[in-house]
């Protein structure tokens, strides 16, 4: 047995030599039980480190590829069939393509609809730096618990960035969580129950539609305008069905992109007094904003705004780090469900972001962030004007442009963009039922690329192609 490791490719020895003897087994076909060369010998023939093939082997076995038998050494496990029922979609049955961004099997398309940066734009070396700096640390910051309200640490940085916003929200009134969707969860299960009903704009964000289902929470849609909620039909609504709670996004709406204005903030909160409303104010692109903006929180006087937000979209999606802002009693409800559901967030997770935040390498990473996606937003917007798109509004931040082509509908637009390697994220997902829908949320930042921009060209005007 040899193989051929190339000591200057950036793929590390291990990982090519987990590779080599993964292949080599499907190759020669060997049976279970077959036993492979011995840590000293396999080092020895392949000029690497006994811990090199010790992690190649370890990791065939996490993989079940080999089996280890103490004092024996290592042998070619049995490999079950493995049945495409027991690998369901990572997103469950959504008939209407809403999950498909995170689906297996899709990774040699441009996911133009997705709703993340692109690695690359990423902050990963000063992300790396703080996770060597808090692996070197304190080794309760390794292995210990989290308090119930997260790291006192975390929340004064938090606390010191909510007031640049001018959101009044001392430590105490700060719980972190898991990522947005994490605190949305917190919310849904404290604050509801089935069979209440709760006010959700229309188009809006997928996942909590499918989190309100999943409780049983009935939903009344609120057309989204380019100004924020329809306020005629939430005033409506409000007469009719005195809803719970108002789910919205202030700042860069997800997924067509506005913002919301004064006047109908200022309204908003009126109504939310009048008919003893909560609001949920999402503002997970918050670190994205650029010069003034409208924020619920900003303007609430009677802690009527519950806010929220998340590191994921500007840092990093697998760190799973969120906070939100609420009254004391509530605070102590969400903290105390947090602790029984999940025994706390991540300690770790929380000093890296901690890190980041003291040292300034955040605050730099979402600076550039903001003039990239600023450059990419103007650009974007002047090519689909060109190409015969149509836009909903011209957004002034934030990652999302919500389109279409007048007289396409999706099917039609799908498999041209499937002919262009591209992956659509349908307009159907984003309405509260799945209706049908020919508007797409189109991620900025993956707009030049070459894929994106064939389809968009060929998907407009016959002229423009």
């Amino acid at each position: 047995m040899h193989f051929t490791l190339d000591r200057q490719s950036p793929t590390p020895l291990v990982q090519q030599l987990t590779e080599e003897l993964q292949a080599w087994i499907e190759q020669q076909r060997l049976r279970p039980g077959s036993r492979l060369p011995s840590i000293r010998s396999l080092a020895r023939s392949q000029s690497v480190s006994a811990s090199c093939v010790i992690e190649a082997y370890d990791r065939l076995v996490a993989s079940g590829w080999l089996e280890a038998r103490h004092g024996t050494g290592f042998f070619v496990a049995e490999r079950k069939v493995t049945l495409e029922s027991d690998n369901p979609p990572v997103w469950g049955e959504a008939g209407d393509g809403s999950w498909r961004q995170f689906r297996e099997g899709h990774d040699e398309l441009l996911k133009l609809g997705c709703g993340w940066l692109p690695n690359s734009w990423r902050a990963d070396v000063e992300l790396a730096q703080a996770i060597r700096q808090v692996s070197r640390g304190a080794p309760q910051d390794l292995f210990d618990y989290c308090p119930p309200l997260g790291l006192a640490s975390l929340r004064l940085h938090v606390h010191k960035r909510l007031a640049r916003l001018d959101i009044a929200a001392g430590p105490e009134r700060i719980l972190t969580v898991q990522g947005a969707s994490h605190g949305l969860d917190l919310l849904v299960r404290t604050l509801l129950r089935p069979g209440d009903t709760v006010l959700v704009e229309n188009p809006g964000y997928y996942n909590l539609f499918n989190l309100l289902r999943q409780h049983q929470v009935h939903m009344l849609p609120v057309p989204r305008t380019a100004a924020g909620p329809d306020l005629a039909v939430l005033e409506r609504l409000l007469a009719e069905h005195r809803p719970r709670c108002l789910f919205t996004n202030s700042l860069y709406h997800n997924p067509t992109g506005t913002s919301l204005v004064p006047k109908v903030a200022y309204r908003l909160l009126e109504l939310a007094r009048e008919h003893d409303l909560r609001i949920i104010e999402d503002d997970i692109y918050a670190d994205f904003q650029e010069g003034p903006a409208t924020r619920l929180a900003t303007l609430d006087s009677e802690q009527r705004v519950i806010y929220l937000a998340s590191f994921s979209k500007t840092l990093s999606s697998s760190l799973r780090v969120g906070y939100l802002v609420a009254d004391a009693p509530l605070l102590a409800r969400l903290a105390e469900l947090k602790m029984v559901s999940g025994i706390g967030t991540s300690r770790f997770a929380e000093q890296v972001v901690g890190q980041m935040l003291a040292n300034g390498s955040y605050r730099k990473s979402v600076q550039r962030l903001r003039v990239r996606l600023g450059q990419h937003m103007a650009k974007l917007l002047g090519q689909l004007e060109q190409y015969g798109w149509q836009v909903f509004c011209e957004p002034y931040g934030g990652m999302f442009v919500w389109a279409r082509v007048p007289g396409r509908d999706f099917a039609s637009l799908e498999r041209l963009a499937l002919e262009h390697a591209v992956l659509l994220t349908p307009g159907s997902a984003f309405d509260y039922q799945g209706a049908g829908s020919d508007w797409l949320r189109i991620n900025v930042a993956y707009g030049q690329d070459t894929r994106a921009q064939g389809f968009l060209q060929h998907a407009g005007r016959p002229s423009a192609s």
